[in-house]
């Protein structure tokens, strides 16, 4: 019979950049921003309290995303509670192609799995992947949400796989978050189902540059970030980002879009907000957009 443990339960999932420009539907980042989550079984009902980003949008009901990640997870293991409650401490920007969604499900099981006696025993990170990956439809944020770090992902018919690969110590990121949100069903809406030979396998060989350069070589990544698949496609959608990317890849900056944008996502060297480098992309900034400096986020979800 399932127990559930006694108290509230806090966990912390960070943000992730998906695509990284070449690496379309399977090359996921984990990034240092973190939405924090806090559960606890009660005697009866639903209570949602949400603080930060998305809280005047998201609903306070069965249908919030994590309410519907913790349900599954608990089906999962078998386990019903008489009540939940849920508070949601969102850092995230939802709908600009940071992850919010994937943290909100990887979160959310996770969250289920630590509230329940036991839990990991009846679902290890692996289930919980599966799990997840199902939930959003595709695991390229999900896998670094769940494990950190620099993630390769995908799915062979109805099987899901997450390989993790090095990332060089040198390597963080300047993200530039514009005002306006993208939903990815517009952004996805925009690609056309065939492309030319010529751009895919230009694609695939960057893709494999890109994993190489993450681990080992960044000097390589402006070359490895070329995207022939999908940021074209999408700049309807987005002008500004894509002026932006333009922009900084004419001054030699690996700069892409973030998952399915709008925001846009530059590599640069090193985890010290104060160098030099990382200065001169902060005041890149666009006016009205808002820019910060993450690292590489290496541990995924984790308790609080």
């Amino acid at each position: 019979m399932v127990t559930f443990v006694t108290g509230p339960v806090r966990v912390s999932v960070p943000a992730t950049s998906a695509n990284l420009g070449p690496g379309f539907d399977s090359l996921g980042l984990a990034l240092s921003l973190r939405d924090e989550l806090e559960g606890e079984v009660i005697a009866s009902g639903l209570e949602i309290d949400v603080e930060g980003a998305g809280a005047d949008e998201v609903p306070r009901d069965e249908t919030h995303l994590v309410v519907r990640a913790v349900r599954a997870a608990f089906a999962e293991m078998g386990a019903e509670p008489p009540g939940l409650r849920l508070a949601c401490r969102n850092v995230i920007p939802h709908a600009r192609g940071l992850g919010s969604s994937s943290a909100a499900i990887v979160g959310g099981v996770h969250l289920a799995r630590s509230l329940v006696a036991g839990g990991s025993l009846l679902l290890d990170d692996d289930a919980l992947f599966r799990l997840a990956a199902r939930l959003e439809g595709h695991p390229d944020n999900v896998a670094p949400a769940l494990y950190g770090g620099f993630v390769i992902s995908g799915h062979d018919g109805e099987e899901f796989y997450a390989v993790g690969s090095a990332v060089d110590q040198r390597v963080s990121a300047v993200v530039f978050v514009p005002p306006i949100p993208v939903s990815t069903e517009l952004a996805r809406g925009l690609l056309p189902e065939r492309v030319p030979h010529a751009d895919a396998a230009a694609d695939a060989g960057r893709t494999a540059l890109l994993v190489a350069a993450l681990a080992g070589q960044p000097e390589q990544l402006h070359r490895a970030t070329r995207d022939y698949l999908h940021q074209e496609y999408r700049r309807p959608a987005m002008p500004e980002s894509l002026a932006l990317v333009d922009l900084l890849r004419a001054e030699g900056v690996a700069a892409i879009v973030s998952g399915a944008g709008p925001t846009v996502l530059a590599f640069t060297d090193g985890p010290d907000p104060a160098a030099e480098p990382v200065a001169r992309l902060l005041a890149r900034c666009p006016d009205g957009w808002s820019a910060r400096h993450l690292a590489v986020d290496r541990s995924g979800v984790r308790p609080r």
